[in-house]
């Protein structure tokens, strides 16, 4: 692995001519500003038209800055040359754009053949990243895309995207086009696949629930490009610096707050403080989840259990509530 790079926004702006905006330009951006630490995954969420896309594409020069600066390990790509540039940042975007009427294992080598790699070399490499994104290589190497469904195209992306082993990656929206459940299974692969492969990410969504879901650090922006908030997904469920911010991320962000958090990381109580027929709830589950089992069942506690079946201790509704005090209101 060539591991990760740091990227960091200085004072970046893009404007555009009246005549372009009435073309449809992208939203433009003002004096954007903020540093993504190499291996973490950060989540650019706004509504339509704040830059969120226009930032992302000024990374590899798809679009270029009006001023300011932007960083890759300390280097400006601006003076990096633009062909080498994008052959070293993974790409993925929701339309996917494979090449039809190239197998999935060519697919999936298209940078390493632009950069000379031998036939061997690329065959193994695509075989290596359709096995980690889940797709059985002796089932899908000689595929086309019409033959694949739509979450199976996008883990084709996601393959292309990782073939040169780059140090960041580009995600424009890119579980946006399946539906709700392939896209929850999707956006849980992933982040199962980065614990291996911590890359730098930076990641474009409208979508404040999957920002919170996907993002080490969250880049709230608003209409005419100003970032209006920026850090954990804790912190700004917990702290909203705008009423804008308060609005965007909802004014059910304690039970969002609740989804950061999983059972095992409250200090249990006894687990005789559940009834002997409450709900079992597995530790690793999360806390708005484990909430919502005990609602269901009509219980104030459950017991907690271990992947292999055996109790480690008792929840109850209010110690779950409890720990939305713990870091603010």
């Amino acid at each position: 692995m060539t591991g990760a790079a740091t990227v960091a926004f200085e004072h970046v702006t893009k404007h555009y001519h009246a005549r372009a905006i009435a073309a449809g330009a992208p939203g433009a951006v003002n004096d954007l500003s903020f540093d993504v630490p190499a291996g973490k995954i950060c989540v650019l969420v706004g509504p339509s038209g704040c830059g969120k896309t226009t930032s992302l594409k000024m990374v590899n020069r798809l679009i270029e800055p009006t001023g300011g600066r932007i960083l890759l390990d300390g280097v400006d790509v601006a003076t990096r040359e633009v062909t080498e540039l994008r052959r070293g940042i993974g790409y993925v975007i929701q339309q996917v754009g494979l090449f039809p009427h190239q197998t999935i294992a060519e697919n999936v080598a298209t940078v390493p053949r632009l950069l000379g790699w031998p036939e061997p070399r690329r065959q193994a490499r695509s075989e290596e990243l359709l096995a980690l994104v889940g797709l059985e290589p002796e089932r899908y190497r000689d595929r086309y895309p019409s033959e694949l469904s739509g979450g199976e195209r996008q883990r084709v992306g996601v393959a292309r995207a990782l073939a040169a082993d780059p140090p960041v990656m580009l995600m424009d929206e890119p579980f946006g086009a399946v539906d709700p459940i392939v896209r929850e299974r999707l956006q849980d692969e992933f982040l199962s696949l980065q614990k291996g492969l911590a890359k730098t990410i930076l990641f474009v969504t409208h979508d404040i629930d999957e920002a919170i879901t996907m993002g080490d650090l969250v880049a709230v922006m608003e209409v005419g490009g100003r970032l209006a908030q920026f850090g954990p997904p804790a912190e700004i469920l917990a702290r909203p610096a705008t009423e804008f911010v308060a609005r965007f991320v909802g004014a059910d962000r304690g039970l969002k707050r609740l989804a950061l958090r999983r059972v095992e990381e409250l200090r249990l109580l006894d687990a005789g403080t559940a009834m002997p027929s409450a709900p079992r709830l597995a530790r690793g589950m999360t806390l708005r989840d484990a909430l919502s089992a005990l609602l269901d069942a009509g219980a104030e506690a459950g017991v907690v259990v271990d992947d292999a079946g055996a109790v480690r201790g008792a929840v109850t509704t209010d110690l779950i509530a409890a720990s939305l005090r713990e870091d603010g209101p």
